[in-house]
């Protein structure tokens, strides 16, 4: 069975609070808070990117798996924040760790879910024979206008996942996508920054792809909420994902661990997958996981994921996530300004 063979997270040790962003804008941090969930968020370093943040969680994978990255027949990487507009970002990945030439390398754009996408990607690769492992990453530096509500969430990280077929930590034991032209958010060429349709974020958009990926897979893997002793769900802020969970009948205490956006905001690309990898830092042989992403635009991949014997030996070779977390500088909003260059001379 396809599974994941390694995987590896990456999250900036810088950190802006609520109500340091707040300030600035005369807003009320504790209704901030309340309404997102959210008490602080990830900011890269003034020398970070969504490039620098993926090779990072790539090699993290690689030390995981313990293969050779030559053996790596295929690297796909999702973001919405490429440093480059034209010129690829896995060719950069792929030879910082050393996995040129011989190899399939491209970029994926699906809004939030580009991660995901590249991971079923990786799965159909290995799957088929054409490659003996692929990697997936989702990667983001997410951005959001000054004052915007966007900007209390919007933040940084990514993670990384090498797909096989032996020695895997967790197999893939079902997938299931579902998507429509719902347009609640977006970025035209050559704007800096993200819009969004407001009230269309929420019903339309969000919870219809995530609720419908997630019982699709359900029906399809014919499961049950009970089976699954994980759940972890796209995360633009804490609260959609527990509103999810409560629609589905699913218990707030088994989203717990893969709920990373109140402690460093919404990783766009790299959230589910991160939030998975913070599941599979504590998973024990046996359990069963369910994840969803979702991307604006609008679509939802929904993963089974059952964990293997062979977690245990491997996921001590890599930082956890938990690692990342509480590895951390508090910025002034000034030095944020700085750090993602908000000023334009």
């Amino acid at each position: 069975m396809v599974g994941i063979v390694g995987y590896g997270a990456y999250i900036p040790r810088y950190r802006i609070t609520v109500e340091e962003i707040a300030k600035i804008w005369g807003k009320d941090p504790e209704t901030i808070k309340k309404g997102l969930k959210i008490v602080e968020k990830s900011v890269p370093g003034v020398d970070e990117d969504s490039v620098t943040i993926a090779v990072e969680a790539a090699r993290n994978a690689v030390n995981r798996a313990g293969i050779n990255a030559k053996d790596i027949g295929a690297i796909f990487i999702g973001s919405e924040s490429p440093p480059y507009a034209v010129k690829p970002s896995s060719t950069i990945v792929a030879e910082a760790i050393g996995a040129t030439p011989e190899l399939m390398a491209a970029d994926f754009e699906f809004a939030c879910k580009a991660g995901t996408q590249a991971i079923i990607a990786s799965m159909a690769l290995v799957d088929s024979g054409m490659i003996k492992y692929g990697m997936g990453i989702g990667s983001d530096t997410s951005q959001g206008r000054p004052g915007d509500a966007l900007e209390y969430t919007a933040a940084a990280g990514g993670a990384a996942y090498i797909i096989g077929k032996k020695d895997t930590l967790a197999n893939i034991e079902a997938v299931y996508s579902f998507a429509t032209d719902t347009p609640d958010f977006w970025r035209r060429e050559g704007q800096e920054y993200p819009r969004h349709g407001a009230r269309f974020t929420g019903e339309p958009a969000y919870f219809k792809h995530v609720i419908s990926a997630t019982k699709g897979l359900l029906e399809k893997g014919g499961y049950s909420i009970e089976d699954f002793d994980y759940f972890v769900f796209h995360q633009p802020n804490g609260k959609f994902p527990l509103v999810a969970a409560k629609k589905l009948g699913i218990p707030a205490g088994k989203l717990k661990q893969g709920l990373l956006t109140p402690v460093i905001g919404n990783t766009y690309s790299g959230a589910t997958p991160l939030g998975l990898a913070s599941v599979l830092d504590v998973a024990k042989p046996g359990d069963l996981i369910l994840a969803t992403s979702f991307g604006s635009g609008a679509g939802s991949d929904s993963f089974a994921i059952r964990v293997t014997d062979v977690i245990e030996e491997k996921r001590k070779k890599a930082p956890s996530v938990e690692y990342y977390i509480k590895r951390k500088t508090y910025l002034t909003y000034g030095e944020y300004v700085k750090h993602r260059r908000k000023l334009k001379m």
